[in-house]
This record gives structure tokens, C-alpha cells and sequence, in this order.
């Protein structure tokens, strides 16, 4: 497998180079986001394996690049920003999986092993619907009946959950670790007021509804 590793940590790129070689992989390591971008539009890889913060060009500006080119090499994102906001915006930019600082080795091959053996992503999967709404994970743009909507990001990471299961009932503790990061079940109706601002938006101006309430249960979109 031959893989580039984007990292400006000399420690931890020679870390994972060298931990990747000895597994029998051809490695080719940078340290700044510009040179991988060009190196990625002449070379062939099978994984990258990529840094959020580079110098000159960061992580997320660089596989964004690369997707909007329709390089669809998978790639790996290794960070110290572990929230959940943090991981939604790394696979919204492209990335294909996740990967917080420390790390074990071991995780890390694995993650590489994992995405080399994955078919690669087509275009349509990084658009999600529901009747005539239309999100767009990439360019991070909701469309409902040709009206674009204006959506905050918590708005935006809440309608993306709901569309990732369309048909299916969410409930709301779900809701809570995967928009809010919360583990526990909190009184507090943080979810319910979420709710209603993303009706307002993308419900109540159209001429039927897509947000539905499940009593005791959670929520559902439909379409």
C-alpha cells in the first residue's frame, strides 16, 4: 500500500512513517499542506494520512482541495480537537475518518487498513435528502424547493443527523452526543428548542412537513 503522511510534527510524522514501513507500506511524508496538495495531483496513493493543523495550507483547506478536484483518495485526519463539532467538520470537509491525538499505532494501522479496504466515496454520497430538501456536506448548503436555507451549525449538524436516518426514529439522547457531545441525559431542553428553530426554517415557509415528533420517542424525517 503506498500511503503520504501530512504531518509538521517531525516527532509524530517519524513516528508513523517509520511504524507504517516496517508494516511493509511505501510511505512518502511532507510537512506542509501546499506541497502535499501538488504531490497528491501527480502521485497515486491509497491512503493519506493527514493533520488538521499544517502550515500555509491546513488539513481540512487541503482535502476540501483535493475533493473539489475529485480526488477521492481516502483520508485519515489526526488532530488534538476531539469534540464532536470538531469531527463533523473534518468529515464534512472530505475526510473519511477521525483519529484524536495521542493514538495508539495499532489504532492508526488499523484506520488505514480499514479505509484502503473501503470502496471510495462517490459524489452522491456527500449529498443528503429528504422529499425536496437537498444538504450538500461539502459546500455545508441546505436547499428546500430551489430556496436555499440559512442554517447555524448546530442547526446544520442536527438536520444532518436526522437526514443520516431518514425514516428512522432519533431520539433525543442520540441527538445530545452526537450535536452536543453530552453522554448523560441532562435536564435541559436544548434539543427541543433546536428542534423548533430548525422547523421555523425548514418546515414552517413550505407547504407541508418533513419534521416529525414520534411521542416518547424521538423525532423522524421523512421523504
Amino acid at each position: 500500500m503506498r500511503i503520504l503522511v501530512v504531518e509538521d510534527d517531525p516527532t509524530t510524522a517519524g513516528y508513523i512513517a517509520d511504524g507504517l514501513r516496517q508494516e511493509g507500506h511505501a510511505v512518502d511524508q511532507l510537512s506542509e499542506g501546499r506541497e502535499a496538495l501538488v504531490r497528491a495531483a501527480t502521485e497515486e496513493y491509497d491512503v493519506m494520512v493527514v493533520d488538521r493543523m499544517l502550515p500555509g495550507l491546513d488539513g481540512l483547506s487541503l482535502v476540501k482541495s483535493l475533493r473539489a478536484a475529485q480526488d477521492r483518495t481516502p483520508v485519515l485526519f489526526l488532530t488534538s480537537l476531539g469534540g464532536v463539532d470538531d469531527r463533523i467538520e473534518g468529515l464534512n470537509a472530505g475526510g473519511d475518518d477521525y483519529l484524536v491525538k495521542p493514538f495508539a499505532f495499532g489504532e492508526l494501522s488499523a484506520r488505514v487498513s480499514a479505509l484502503a479496504r473501503r470502496p471510495q466515496m462517490k459524489e452522491a454520497e456527500t449529498v443528503l435528502s429528504a422529499g425536496d430538501l437537498r444538504m450538500d456536506l461539502l459546500s455545508r448548503r441546505v436547499v428546500r424547493a430551489g430556496q436555499e436555507i440559512e442554517l447555524l451549525p448546530r442547526e446544520f449538524a442536527l438536520l444532518e443527523q436526522l437526514l443520516r436516518r431518514k425514516g428512522r426514529v432519533v431520539t433525543r439522547t442520540m441527538l445530545l452526543e452526537s450535536v452536543w457531545d453530552i453522554r448523560f441525559d441532562p435536564q435541559t431542553n436544548v434539543v427541543e428548542t433546536h428542534i423548533s428553530r430548525l422547523r421555523a426554517k425548514v418546515d414552517r415557509p413550505f407547504d407541508h412537513e418533513l419534521i416529525r415528533t414520534v411521542r416518547g420517542a424521538g423525532y423522524r424525517i421523512e421523504g
